[in-house]
């Protein structure tokens, strides 16, 4: 297995993985329709590998053009990145995420049925588990009913490819479930660049601190926490790369057709904790605000990573320090 094709492979998680494939051997081919992205990463990627990745500008809804990509590339394997992810904008434009989420997975698989295919990850979330009874959530948590149309395309994706695996018996499918990605390349040559106002909290932290945002809203001071902020599990990026590789190799030889996995670091820390990381690392004191709770919002959640660890062969070795540093690295390489 050796070409891999990445989609949404210009944009935060998928570009940081694109050079982790590059580093272990695999060739990545690009495809990405820029809804959320900028082409000038393709030139950071070659700055990083050396080599100029392969990329095709193609909208994975319009099968005709996401079919020509197979058959201009011998591709091995999958990793599907590519999904509308704004929770908010979901829940105000619920049929373009369905149809953006939903018929451009349904035409990856398709075209994996065609073209022979047989490896394929899928970038799930979290949020699949919605508010938990219990911590740290294991994969044995059942799935809750999802708090917006974004979560619910995640849902079904996985429902979808775990149905596709069981008709198909030579195809296998592995869903990573994130939690919080954050952080940077330690080169500070790519990281997590959202188009207009972040909808994350690490770029909202970094661009407050550079003074693009005037402050930092934190939405909840009252949450049955320590601190009375939200508690998330904040994973980084470069490590989340890593797993989509172990997942990737482990799904060459696994026995059932389809599986999942947590991609966490099973530790929780919540806003006011990653804020004062941020502080520490960057000597940096942060303009910030306690406002009202956020519509939505979980309280607190954090992975239990036994599965992945002991299947995958996968830890996370990187702290919220080592991510705070990175994306501080990363925002301030950025021209004003």
């Amino acid at each position: 297995m050796k070409n891999i094709l990445v989609t949404g492979g210009l944009g935060f998680i998928g570009s940081h993985t694109v050079v982790e494939l590059h580093s272990r051997g695999y060739n990545p081919i690009i495809v990405d329709n820029l809804s959320n992205s900028q082409e000038d990463v393709l030139g950071r990627l070659k700055k990083i590998s050396g080599l100029i990745i392969p990329f095709v500008k193609v909208d994975l809804v319009d099968f005709q053009s996401s079919k020509e990509v197979f058959e201009n590339y011998s591709i091995d394997g999958i990793i599907h990145f590519a999904a509308y992810k704004a929770v908010g904008e979901s829940v105000a434009k619920p049929l373009a995420y369905y149809e953006n989420n939903l018929v451009s997975l349904i035409n990856l698989l398709k075209l994996s049925n065609e073209f022979g295919v047989s490896n394929f990850i899928f970038s799930s979330s979290c949020t699949v588990y919605g508010e938990p009874e219990k911590l740290p959530v294991d994969e044995s948590f059942p799935k809750k009913q999802a708090e917006s149309p974004y979560g619910n395309t995640k849902q079904v994706c996985e429902e979808i490819i775990e149905d596709y695996c069981i008709s198909n018996s030579s195809f296998k499918a592995i869903s990573l479930r994130y939690f919080n990605p954050a952080g940077a390349h330690d080169s500070a040559i790519i990281g997590e660049l959202p188009l207009g106002v972040p909808n994350n909290l690490v770029p909202f932290i970094t661009q407050t601190a550079a003074g693009i945002r005037e402050k930092l809203n934190v939405f909840g001071g009252d949450y049955n926490t320590h601190d009375g902020t939200c508690i998330r599990d904040y994973i980084h990026v470069v490590d989340l790369a890593r797993a989509h590789i172990a997942a990737l190799e482990h799904s060459k030889g696994m026995p059932e057709n389809y599986d999942f996995f947590n991609a966490g670091t099973g530790k929780g820390y919540s806003v006011l904790e990653v804020i004062k990381s941020f502080e520490k690392v960057s000597g940096v004191k942060l303009n910030y605000e306690i406002v009202d709770r956020r519509e939505g919002d979980i309280e607190k959640i954090f992975a239990d990573t036994t599965k992945v660890n002991d299947v995958l062969g996968w830890t996370a070795e990187k702290n919220i320090d080592d991510m705070m540093q990175s994306a501080w690295n990363w925002q301030k390489s950025l021209p004003k």
